[in-house]
């Protein structure tokens, strides 16, 4: 496991937590669960940066480089779509619906540290 990993595991996490809990309490999409989402982001922002850095230093990926960056631009949508989404559908399960993304993106995660390592733990 890296540190990356760990650090997304982390935030993908808190942000699916928050993410229920306003479901349980809001009527409408909350603040908390939008900067989950923007938390979200900004992670996998630094994640394709350092990527990039590691890549281009000469760090070999173990499969298929095409893939891995695939995840990492589909990744990078994904927050931003269901953000729209939730602007749109201003009711309580829009918070719901946030929360998938912190799960989905975790799964990425992983994803992508198989296809770096060969393993992700």
């Amino acid at each position: 496991m890296t540190v990356m990993f760990l650090i997304g595991t982390l935030v993908c996490a808190l942000s699916v937590v928050v993410c229920w809990v306003m479901t349980a309490v809001r009527d409408h999409p909350a603040d908390s669960s939008i900067i989950s989402l923007a938390l979200i982001e900004l992670y996998l922002i630094v994640y394709a940066v350092y990527a990039g850095i590691r890549q281009a230093t000469g760090a070999s990926i173990t499969g298929e480089a095409w893939e891995f960056w695939g995840y990492i631009v589909t990744a990078l949508m994904l927050p931003v779509g269901v953000f729209v989404w939730a602007m749109i559908d201003k009711t309580r399960w829009s918070n719901l619906v946030m929360s998938f993304v912190g799960l989905v993106v975790f799964v990425m995660i992983y994803r992508l540290e198989e296809i770096w390592w060969g393993s992700a733990l």
